[in-house]
């Protein structure tokens, strides 16, 4: 059953706690972090003198940017991002820096619900919709432009899922997303869970929840090939911290198990931070936050450098005219210039 849900939306409402780095374009924002080239290659996609610079800081843990190209229900190009210990999405915009966009983000509830009830993945659908990983609901929701949400899915067999934690879109329409139990008060040992694995799931366009993969530990962030052909899913486990591969079939399910396309294991060992979200450029390099922060990929799994943050850094999106990626990094929001192209959600 689908429910709707109304969300409350607050624009122009910024937080104390909050630094924007040089709202006024023609400020310097300050830096941070370094990049390291491992690869003659790495510089056809982050140009010689990219510098990591700071958008704003003095988040409890930045997470799910999405950029959303100006018209429709947002008349200016702004990104927006997850801050799931406050339960809010943040809106960051050229010349007016942050605000807050919703607030609550992905727990409704009364009660405490643990340190991280807000939603966490943010994308937009094929028609520019806002698509929502909700961790306190416990669903993926859509936000209709006019208010409210509307429930994709939140239950798996008569059993309620985990804690929805990422997302991304086919061409097709269909909607694919990981299920890990960060968002549950207690995790993996909560009395709330009632699914014994952590999935990664589809929702068709005719709107049935199919299971994809049951097998992975703790699935996390997930992207396409350019060709559709590939799905990479990073997998956020201590023990096996690796991103897979899988074969996506015509009929746009999983082929097996995938394969091992990158092991962090080693990176782990000395550098802050686990695969987490990922995003695909038109050439399909991947563009991975891990250990140290952004792990760049050729597409035949060749480590080619990274762009190391300093902090354990979630997730990533491309932004502006695809040659901008925007970095969320525990407390920070950050961004470096491109040589290469992303594609943009929603398109």
């Amino acid at each position: 059953m689908r429910h709707i849900m109304t969300a409350v939306i607050i624009t122009g409402l910024a937080a104390s706690n909050i630094t924007a780095a040089a709202p006024d374009p023609d400020d310097v924002p300050p830096t941070v972090g370094s990049i390291e080239r491992l690869d003659p290659r790495f510089d056809a996609l982050v140009p010689p003198g990219a510098t990591i610079e700071v958008l704003a800081s003095g988040f409890a843990w930045s997470e799910g940017p999405v950029w959303v190209q100006a018209g429709g229900w947002q008349p200016e190009a702004c990104l927006l991002f997850s801050d799931i210990p406050r339960n809010r999405i943040n809106r960051w915009r050229p010349g007016h820096g942050i605000d807050v966009f919703m607030e609550p983000s992905g727990y409704t509830g009364v009660a405490e619900y643990g340190t991280e009830p807000g939603c966490n993945g943010l994308t937009l659908d094929r028609e520019g919709r806002l698509l929502l990983c909700e961790h306190g609901d416990r669903r993926v929701s859509r936000l209709a432009p006019d208010g409210g949400k509307l429930t994709l899915a939140d239950r798996w067999e008569g059993k309620r899922l985990n804690s929805p934690n990422d997302v991304v879109v086919h061409s097709s329409g269909a909607i694919y997303f990981t299920d890990p139990p960060y968002g549950l008060p207690n995790r993996y040992d909560d009395p709330r869970r009632e699914l014994d694995f952590c999935g990664v799931y589809r929702i068709g366009v005719d709107g049935r929840l199919d299971l994809l993969c049951r097998t992975m530990t703790r699935p996390n962030g997930l992207a396409f090939s350019p060709d559709e052909k590939t799905l990479y899913v990073a997998q956020s486990d201590p023990d096996a911290p690796i991103w897979r591969a899988f074969a996506v079939k015509p009929d746009g399910t999983l082929d097996g198990d995938g394969r091992v396309f990158f092991d962090g294991s080693r990176l782990f060992k000395t550098r802050k931070g686990l695969p987490d979200g990922l995003k695909v450029d038109a050439a399909g390099h991947l563009f991975a936050t891990g250990p140290g922060g952004v792990l760049v990929f050729a597409p035949d799994g060749t480590h080619l450098g990274t762009i190391l943050t300093g902090q354990k850094t979630a997730n990533c999106a491309f932004g502006e005219d695809g040659r901008t990626l925007y970095m969320t990094a525990d407390s920070l929001l950050c961004r470096v210039r491109l040589a290469t192209r992303g594609a943009l959600p929603g398109r």
